[in-house]
């Protein structure tokens, strides 16, 4: 076991899987002689080389066209985005080649891409840096798509990604990079499917469900509502496509009610996907709708202003109100 950051153990894992397989390269803007903007890369061209651990010119399109072509050629590229919303000139890449490619070639052409995006608020960036643009991938079939939100998962769904023989985007959520947690390095990496979601606090009364970098933020609001007599299940996704509904089900149909909070916008988020999945699901098992807490529908503000827009503990808690018949704010306080 080790104590690491989050930005630690990716490079932990990145590490392992360049031993591991002669066939992983990582590419990308800065990530060879700088060692990444977060420098998640560090060392790592010093100790693989300029030939597997590649600077790339400032082009994310032609860096995922690169990245194709090794694919075809054996290789497992690990790209890296180098901030959220650089990702939209490699939009069409992944889209309409990445996605489609194995289905198009029924099956005779793998693509096992590896694509690291850090993404979300909280670092006082301006747009451009600090957005969750997850849900285009979501609905896009043919991509896997996942966050970590902890020091181990980091390691452990990084080096399970790599090894995927489908094309995995790897959201990591940048203001927990600097988290710290005990890593096993040397952990199977079947013991916990990269697409299962994981049970962060056990509760009776409301089921939250959330991923990335409010993982942290909904633990903290359990804990205030236990004081408050209050159970609340946190459910840490982990795989945002697919979504291991199973788990969120057996959970609601234990609650009877739900929240799910993410920093994206609400309209077209992930989070509507599954409040009408569970509906549908668990309609006989639910005390009250679902309840949604998530950024606001407008472009990410200024540094200022990020801490209005991003969910907090007591917009969380609020909703938990809502599900729970309690005076709320949208149903007024009372004196």
């Amino acid at each position: 076991m080790a104590t690491l950051t989050l930005a630690a153990a990716l490079t932990s894992g990145l590490r392992h899987a360049l031993e591991d397989d002669p066939k992983v390269v990582v590419m990308g803007e800065d990530v060879g002689r700088l060692g990444g903007v977060f420098r998640v890369t560090d060392g790592l061209q010093k100790d693989f080389g300029p030939d597997r651990v590649m600077d790339t010119p400032l082009a994310e399109s032609g860096i995922v066209g690169t990245a194709v072509g090794l694919c075809y050629r054996g290789y497992r590229p690990v790209v890296e985005i180098q901030f959220d919303g650089f990702v939209f000139p490699a939009f069409d890449q992944l889209v309409t080649q990445v996605a489609k490619l194995h289905y198009r070639t029924r099956g005779a052409v793998r693509v096992p891409l590896t694509v690291r995006i850090p993404y979300g608020g909280g670092i006082g960036a301006v747009e451009h840096h600090s957005e969750s643009p997850e849900a285009y991938f979501t609905h896009t079939s043919g991509l896997r798509v996942v966050t970590c939100s902890n020091p181990q998962d980091a390691h452990t769904m990084l080096r399970q990604a790599i090894a995927c023989d489908d094309p995995v985007v790897f959201f990591e959520p940048k203001r927990r990079y600097w988290t710290k947690g005990e890593v096993d390095t040397d952990a199977p990496l079947d013991d916990v499917p990269m697409e299962q979601a994981r049970v962060v606090t056990r509760g009776d009364d409301v089921t939250l469900v959330t991923y990335g970098p409010l993982v942290a933020t909904a633990v903290d609001a359990a804990l205030a509502a236990r004081e408050d007599g209050i159970g609340i299940e946190v459910l840490d996704l982990r795989s945002l496509s697919p979504v291991d509904l199973a788990t969120v089900e057996e959970s609601v149909r234990h609650t009877g009610r739900l929240v799910i909070t993410h920093e994206a916008q609400q309209h077209g988020g992930l989070g509507a996907e599954i409040a009408a999945s569970i509906t549908e699901r668990c309609f006989f098992h639910l005390e009250q709708p679902p309840a949604r807490v998530t950024g606001f529908d407008v472009p990410y503000p200024a540094a200022k202003l990020e801490e209005h827009f991003l969910p907090d503990v007591d917009r969380i808690l609020d909703a938990v109100d809502r599900v729970l018949g309690r005076q709320n704010s949208l149903t007024g306080w009372k004196g």
